[in-house]
């Protein structure tokens, strides 16, 4: 009976790590290749090989803990907060990754997005006033797994944990854990916590809960058009937020990972994890951390063919993605996109702070480097 719970416990916790979505930034696309500053490999790796977690999550893509919308005179709407984007049109995506190709004309309507990501700040105070509870703090459903013991359906979520040394980027499970325990209040596991730590960005975010507190908020996620539009700060067919030169005059201008992947970070760039937000400069439309700290959360399903399916009817207008999700590398498991890359990213392996980069992610699995921002339509710019 034990040597079953074991082999049980072990097959959930494997499942779990590999089906962290795009978002783990370390089972690059072309990884082969060694950086994504040539051409696309013909046969790219994706980040989500193995096993999916979907079959074993605690909640449904439709089971979310219902809450109201917070009133007019109580919602944080304020411009003070957030950013008008102006939209208009730009050419999205990017050449270094097959699923972002080609490059195709887009058209948004104006619109407001929080000029950070979402804070643990922030987050605590919907918590506060909703009672929310998060996917990875809720257990597992023992309907579910009959076989497993009480102690084995315990919560928990996806954590990156170093090597001690160097070892093969073949494995991801070498520095995934699932760890029992971490959720947003303790995002690397239970003997972490939030103390000092109001202004980082929240993480251990699944996407039903980012769209729970965008519906309190009474706001919304961005399409991925529109975060990539944002992202871009008018900055057409470059590279990042801030031009084509990763480090330009030697600055670092987003929290990546430096030194040797992903055993040592040297944290040249003064974070060797998540580092509070607006730490860096802002883009020009004013929004930080569009490029690295931690992935966020869009609204679109992910299909790698969208792309190319999107750009036969000339220009899209404010596209809103597919209709459902397909991954050839794990078909009938749903993807959500998620965009801007993380404190993990690095060009010895993931390059996904470019802006026309994608990631994809199971929406019911959190980490310690994903998080999210809303947006919102209702607000009018000032005059000037």
């Amino acid at each position: 009976m034990t040597a079953l719970r074991t082999k049980n416990w072990t097959w959930i916790w494997t499942g779990r790590i590999l089906l962290v979505g795009l978002g783990i930034c370390g089972i690059a696309q072309n990884r082969a290749s060694g950086n994504q500053n040539g051409i696309v490999q013909n046969n790219p790796v994706h980040c989500d090989t193995g096993v999916s977690r979907h079959s074993l999550t605690v909640a449904s893509l439709n089971d979310v803990i219902e809450v109201s919308a917070l009133s007019k005179s109580e919602a944080h709407r304020s411009p003070d907060s957030m950013v008008w984007i102006p939209g208009g049109r730009f050419w999205m995506g990017t050449n270094h990754m097959a699923d972002a190709q080609p490059l195709h004309e887009v058209e948004v309507t104006g619109f407001w997005m929080d000029r950070t990501d979402v804070t643990n700040e922030e987050f605590a105070r919907f918590v506060k006033a909703t009672g929310y509870v998060t996917i990875a703090e809720r257990p597992l459903d023992p309907k579910e797994f009959p076989n497993l013991a009480p102690e084995d359906l315990a919560p928990g979520s996806v954590v990156f944990t170093p090597p001690a040394g160097s070892v093969s980027l073949q494995d991801p499970l070498v520095w995934w854990r699932f760890v029992r325990g971490a959720n947003w209040r303790h995002p690397n596991g239970p003997d972490s916590d939030l103390h000092g730590k109001g202004k980082y960005p929240v993480v251990q975010i699944a996407w039903p809960d980012a769209m729970a507190y965008a519906k309190w908020a009474g706001k919304r996620l961005p399409t991925e058009a529109e975060w990539e539009c944002a992202a871009r700060g008018g900055r057409d067919r470059q590279n990042y937020p801030w031009g084509n030169e990763l480090n330009p005059k030697r600055k670092w201008m987003a929290n990546t990972f430096q030194g040797h992947f992903p055993d040592k970070n040297t944290s040249e760039d003064g974070y060797a994890g998540v580092a509070p937000v607006a730490s860096f400069p802002p883009n020009d439309f004013g929004l930080y951390d569009m490029a690295g700290n931690v992935w966020q959360w869009v609204s679109d399903w992910y299909s790698p063919d969208y792309y190319a399916r999107l750009g036969r009817d000339g220009i899209a207008i404010d596209p809103q993605g597919p209709y459902d999700s397909f991954d050839p590398q794990e078909p009938g498991i749903p993807k959500r996109v998620q965009k801007g890359g993380s404190f993990l990213c690095t060009d010895q392996y993931c390059e996904r702070y470019i802006s026309g980069a994608r990631g994809k992610g199971d929406p019911e699995t959190g980490t310690n480097h994903l998080g999210f921002r809303c947006v919102s339509a209702q607000l009018r710019k000032k005059s000037s």
